[in-house]
């Protein structure tokens, strides 16, 4: 991620999983899956076992048989956490409740927080100009060359096909003739969850809208500047501007023990 420096440990702590993933070689980020869930599991306090319940026992996503329903379980466990103790699922739920059109964003950041996939995919898509073709040889060879021998032919297909899925969600590609790069739609909740992300990764002040995590917004570092400063009036975040020194704490989304683990970063 972000500091070299920070021990991958911490990170693990906050939910990062540094690992080069898995779940994209068998799905997208499962936005529609993501939405049906958190809209049965309403309150945000809800435990782990309380989302696994109403996928697995209660169905609430409408799968055909229980393998279907633990595997589903189990991907989106591994893209979300779907647990509030952990940093990252907990934050993604607070700006989820209040920010529905940030929403494609949001589960965007999130599984590129998890998925190792998904953050290789990125430097292929995001340097493409807007109404640039999106060509998935491109992303077969990207994948390939940094993973020789990981995937047969036929999975790379697979694993293209997922993340080219994701990032049409997100809404960096749109579907025509082919698919095509656009502009992804950086909300007030998307902001606020990328800069948090960055803080979390040991980044602070003007540094954290030049993140990658603030990259997958889309927009100008002026423009997230603007959305931060909107969070901030809503009471989502804390954000002050003097100048170009810029401060952003995030009072509502961590507990005593993370500011701890945070203050072991510095």
């Amino acid at each position: 991620m972000e500091n070299p420096n920070l021990n991958s440990d911490i990170l693990s702590r906050f939910g990062f999983r540094l690992e080069k993933g898995n779940t994209h070689a068998a799905r997208s980020m499962m936005l529609d899956d993501l939405q049906a869930l958190l809209s049965c599991v309403i309150n945000p306090n809800s435990v782990k076992s309380d989302y696994l319940k109403a996928i697995v026992e209660e169905n609430c996503l409408g799968k055909r048989s229980e393998k279907t329903r633990k595997i589903t379980s189990m991907h989106l466990g591994f893209l979300y956490g779907l647990d509030p103790s952990i940093t990252t699922f907990r934050a993604l739920r607070y700006f989820w409740d209040r920010d529905v059109a940030g929403r494609p964003l949001l589960a965007l950041l999130s599984a590129y927080a998890r998925d190792g996939l998904v953050r290789m995919s990125a430097p292929v898509i995001l340097p493409l100009a807007e109404g640039e073709t999106f060509h998935k040889e491109k992303l077969e060879e990207y994948i390939n060359r940094d993973n020789p021998n990981r995937f047969t032919e036929v999975s790379l297909r697979s694993v293209v096909r997922n993340l080219s899925a994701t990032w049409t969600k997100s809404g960096h590609l749109i579907e025509k003739e082919n698919k095509i790069r656009t502009k992804a739609k950086a909300t007030v909740g998307s902001t606020a969850y990328a800069l948090f992300l960055g803080y979390l990764c040991g980044v602070r002040g003007e540094a954290l809208f030049t993140t990658e995590f603030a990259k997958l917004l889309d927009c100008s570092s002026a423009r997230a500047v603007e959305l931060a400063e909107d969070a901030s009036r809503r009471g989502w975040i804390n954000f002050k501007r003097i100048g170009k020194v810029m401060e952003v704490q995030f009072p509502n989304l961590l507990t005593a023990q993370e500011r701890e683990w945070i203050h072991e970063q510095n």
